[in-house]
């Protein structure tokens, strides 16, 4: 059963594109290098990934991407910022608990 992943691109442009993908590496790499990445990607690139979310089903996803879509550009903002600081978070306890092994 595939993993749908909800994700948001930083554009060049400093603009978002949300989408959902089963596999993020392909996807953002055809965002930046392909005719199969969205149109609106295409004259905005290079994007970077700066948000994911992982689903156990397209569905739940999808409800999500809605919501997602429908946020004002600062509560984007401050969804990547929460991300990331989650993300620093999980790096530094896998540090530590290297230090302790």
């Amino acid at each position: 059963m595939p993993q749908y992943f909800l994700y948001i691109l930083s554009c060049r442009d400093q603009t978002f594109y949300t989408g959902i993908s089963t596999n993020l590496n392909r996807r953002v790499t055809e965002h930046n290098t392909s005719k199969l990445g969205a149109k609106y990607t295409r004259g905005r690139r290079p994007v970077k990934l700066v948000f994911f979310e992982k689903f156990k089903n397209l569905s739940l996803a999808a409800k999500e991407e809605s919501i997602v879509k429908k946020l004002s550009r600062s509560q984007k903002i401050e969804k990547i910022n929460n991300f990331n600081n989650i993300k620093k978070l999980d790096l530094k306890i896998c540090k530590l608990k290297q230090k302790n092994i």
